[in-house]
């Protein structure tokens, strides 16, 4: 018997949860994805961290399921987080500047680093990207 493309599993603690992604992301199995985290929204979950690690590919539709998530759960006062992504989606990331979803920064929260304080006699240091070369 084949194995299905996609198996989501969900660990839930109080408004936390972990959900393991193991298979393929595609357009076929995409809305089993989104589901799963509309499935937390709805629950009460605030905080969701995707573990990718078993996931062997990853295409755009997968990377939209998750932005469309993030921005979701950040209007209820929530965040997405994903961990391991796998080489077909770390270039998408970085290409659509979507680290934040690594990082765990809340959407539309973004912001350049604040300037240094006046007083101090130390140039300020260029921001160092999150992504660079495809590592993580």
């Amino acid at each position: 018997m084949p194995l299905p493309p996609l198996t989501i599993y969900r660990h839930d603690r109080r408004k936390r949860a972990l959900i393991t992604l193991a298979g393929e992301i595609d357009l076929d199995t995409v809305p089993l994805v989104r589901a799963s985290l509309e499935r937390c929204l709805r629950d009460g979950i605030r905080t969701i961290d995707v573990d990718l690690t078993p996931v062997t590919f990853c295409d755009c539709s997968g990377l939209n399921a998750f932005l469309y998530a993030s921005q979701r759960i950040t209007a209820a006062g929530g965040t997405l987080r994903l961990h391991h992504p796998p080489r077909t989606l770390v270039p998408m990331l970085d290409i659509a500047g979507c680290e934040f979803l690594l990082l765990g920064v809340p959407f539309g929260q973004l912001s350049p680093p604040p300037a240094p304080a006046p007083h101090r006699s130390v140039p300020p240091v260029p921001p160092v990207p999150v992504l660079s070369g495809g590592a993580v």
